[in-house]
């Protein structure tokens, strides 16, 4: 018998965030972000699932984008952090793939590379983010001289990436908005991009012409204190696994690393096979719930590598071999992610790669 782990990919839940996003903004093209591994959903599970229903996908870097290439996905593809080597670009030609120029050494290895065809580009403008990108003025350079350059194609497009649009009471939203309305209305350009996951269900101001949902396509809400019922979304990501052990603890005795928590009387402690070997967070705190046979049950003791125990007293019948789910339907991910001081893309980008993934095209 193989180890009882897994996650669950609900394809008809992402089918259903999908669709907010098009409920939200049904005049734009979407841009569906499926870096790191789809957040640790699979990238070429969660192509395939809504390849159809999409206008392209961005990634992080070529690899990610030969990736889904070599699964026969034919939709345009935006490597996010452009190419790190000139050498990439004759592929990147080749694969038909759109990159996004953000620093000038990028934009002068571009133009002066010998192509043998033109490449899309989108340029990235610095509006409030302080990270990557072209502050207004050179942006405008910039894409004067790319309008002038036989390697790069038109139409060329502008992007941008908003950073504190997770807080709907914060004015930077509004004033990179501004700043990036300005820009694209004065160079007249026809391809623009703003709105991520918290701009598309918060900020219609930040639509332009394509959305770039990430974390609501996973089903998790990317704002504090919100979890994604809260926006008509649905978890894509269930993580299960099973209670391998029910024991009986006898009063004082300590349970886990550095014997942190003690039993406050006789009592059944399950454990269970996932630790943080796993992606299940070792700073999870006493406490922490997990559901068992359906029933919260807290986390006792410290996380460890495969394995975390339970307080089973309001489980008394709980037997080896019984159903737990770490977090999922009924179980927010954003829980767990808050309690753990962390948040919900980090929990699914750090799933563990012994944890088996399965697909499931219903509603769970």
């Amino acid at each position: 018998m193989t180890r009882p782990t897994n996650a669950i990919i609900n394809t008809s839940a992402l089918q259903n965030n999908l669709q907010q996003v098009k409920n939200n903004a049904p005049q734009q093209k979407i841009m569906a972000v499926v870096k790191a591994n789809a957040y640790g959903h699979g990238a070429a599970r969660v192509a395939n699932a809504i390849a159809n229903d999409i206008d392209a996908f961005a990634v992080c870097c070529l690899e990610e984008a030969l990736q889904l290439r070599d699964i026969y996905i034919t939709q345009p593809i935006v490597i996010l952090e452009g190419f790190f080597h000139p050498d990439e670009l004759p592929i990147i030609i080749k694969q038909d793939l759109q990159i996004v120029i953000s620093t000038a050494t990028q934009f002068k290895q571009l133009t002066k590379a010998t192509l043998e065809k033109p490449v899309n580009i989108w340029i990235k403008v610095e509006t409030g983010m302080h990270r990557l990108g072209f502050n207004p003025k050179d942006a405008i350079s910039i894409y004067q001289l790319a309008q002038q350059n036989s390697n790069i194609a038109d139409p060329i497009r502008l992007m941008s990436h908003l950073a504190c649009a997770d807080d709907l009471n914060s004015d930077v939203t509004t004033q990179q908005t501004k700043i990036f309305s300005e820009l694209v209305q004065h160079l007249k350009v026809t391809e623009a991009s703003l709105a991520n996951s918290a701009g598309i269900l918060g900020w219609p101001e930040t639509y332009f012409d394509w959305v770039r949902p990430g974390i609501m396509l996973y089903g998790a809400s990317p704002f504090p204190n919100s979890v994604a019922e809260d926006d008509d979304l649905q978890p894509v990501m269930q993580l299960q696994s099973q209670l391998i052990s029910v024991k009986r603890c006898y009063k004082g005795e300590t349970v886990g690393y550095g014997a942190t928590w003690a039993c406050p009387q006789t009592m059944p402690i399950g454990v269970i096979a996932v630790g943080y070997a796993d992606g299940y967070p070792r700073h999870a705190p006493i406490g922490t719930p997990v559901l068992v046979n359906g029933k919260r049950v807290p986390l006792v003791g410290r996380v460890s590598m495969d394995m975390i125990t339970v307080d089973l007293r309001n489980q008394p019948n709980a037997r080896v071999g019984d159903p737990v789910l770490l977090w999922g339907k009924d179980l927010p991910a954003e829980e767990i992610a808050s309690l753990s001081g962390t948040i919900a893309y980090e929990l699914f980008c750090n799933l563990g790669g012994r944890v088996k993934k399965e697909s499931f095209s219903k509603l769970l």
